[in-house]
């Protein structure tokens, strides 16, 4: 693709690192939180799933970048990292407190939702090790200079979790440039994360201030406008779902602002149900929008990691020097079938993947 020079691999520990926080998904399975007597335990974080599916699905080299409090709940986050294939080096571990009374790790409670029953999710995040983070805790000319990475992943989820955690974004986009690495950035706009410092106008001027250092921006059009404040005129602001057009003309606007990105992608949803969804994705690159194949009244089973999902496939496509429709098509695919599965994190192969590219189906393999 155009405009994006990517480090080479061979000079590179890594392919991609992302900084954010992984938190542990305590999941009911097909109960609710407030009634059940027992959870599945996941590791998830909006930041670290791009890296854990560019590792798994499509075999590149990543790690996570983030803090954890050593104690057994941390531990127990960290061999979910490992059994994901992820890198671990780059952990900041903070000493436990006895009760989590400083410092403690994330919870993310959640609900796939069925039917006429949404996804719900319940973070207990506060006061976190990776919310605590300050620029200075990770050695960014380490991770980018002498070990080598050819891109970094993180978003606004990260960039939301304290008054500390945007200038830690900001130093890493900072060190990213330097480095030559390319940086992708999810805008993945919180509200709940957002409100008590500081809401909306809070989210617009860190994301406004972060955008400036990003060459692969990601979001939905609600992410567009309540991080970067970018409207489609004649349309609600709190529109769930806007037309494909109206989109591009939100996406023009966008790189008109913002002449440093290199490439703006997005999923197209519009939920008929929970567990029915249509589902597609636009990509904007070399001046040109590519729209991915369209899968409507697609079934799901989880939908909690799907945006993530794209993103992985959207950047392992990029990455792999594959042009922007094909790389498109690898981020919606991806963020389909990892849709059909539990937990945050893709469980799909890279041939799946491909199959489903190429107008596959879901008749038996024997």
């Amino acid at each position: 693709m155009k405009g994006l020079t990517i480090r080479d691999a061979a000079a590179c520990r890594f392919d991609l690192v992302s900084l954010g926080e992984v938190m542990l998904r305590l999941d009911p399975g097909e109960g609710r939180i407030h009634t059940t007597r027992q959870f599945r335990v996941w590791e998830g974080g909006g930041e670290y799933n791009v890296a854990r599916g560019l590792r798994r699905c499509f075999g590149l080299r990543t790690a996570v970048a983030t803090a954890l409090v050593d104690n057994a709940v941390g531990r127990l986050v960290e061999d979910c990292i490992l059994q994901g294939g992820v890198d671990s080096r780059y952990i900041r571990w903070v000493a436990d407190d006895g009760v989590g009374r400083g410092v403690r790790n994330g919870l993310n409670f959640t609900e796939r939702g069925f039917g006429v029953r949404g996804a719900l999710g319940v973070s207990d995040r506060g006061h976190t090790a990776a919310s605590q983070l300050r620029p200075g805790d990770l050695d960014w000319d380490e991770i980018f200079g002498r070990a080598g990475a050819r891109w970094l992943h993180t978003g606004g989820i990260f960039a939301a979790l304290s008054d500390s955690t945007p200038d830690v974004v900001e130093e890493a986009v900072r060190k990213a440039h330097e480095h030559g690495v390319l940086v992708s950035y999810d805008l993945n706009y919180r509200p709940s994360l957002w409100k008590s410092i500081g809401g909306q106008k809070r989210a617009r001027e860190v994301n406004r201030r972060i955008a400036q250092y990003v060459d692969v921006m990601l979001g939905n059009e609600e992410d567009f406008t309540a991080c970067l404040g970018f409207e489609v005129e004649g349309v609600d602001a709190n529109l769930a779902e806007l037309e494909v057009n109206q989109f591009k003309q939100m996406i023009g606007k966008v790189v008109a602002a913002y002449p440093n990105f290199k490439a703006v992608g997005t999923t197209l949803r519009a939920v008929r149900t929970a567990t029915r969804n249509d589902w597609g994705a636009i990509c904007w690159a070399d001046g040109n929008f590519y729209e991915a194949t369209h899968r409507p009244d697609l079934e799901i089973l989880d939908r909690v990691g799907g945006g993530d999902s794209f993103a992985s496939g959207l950047i392992f496509g990029l990455l792999s020097g594959a042009d922007p429709q094909r790389a498109v098509e690898y981020g919606a695919a991806h963020g389909a079938l990892a849709m059909t599965t539990a937990g945050d994190t893709s469980m799909a192969t890279r041939a799946e993947v491909e199959k489903l590219m190429a107008g596959g189906g879901a008749r038996v393999v024997r």
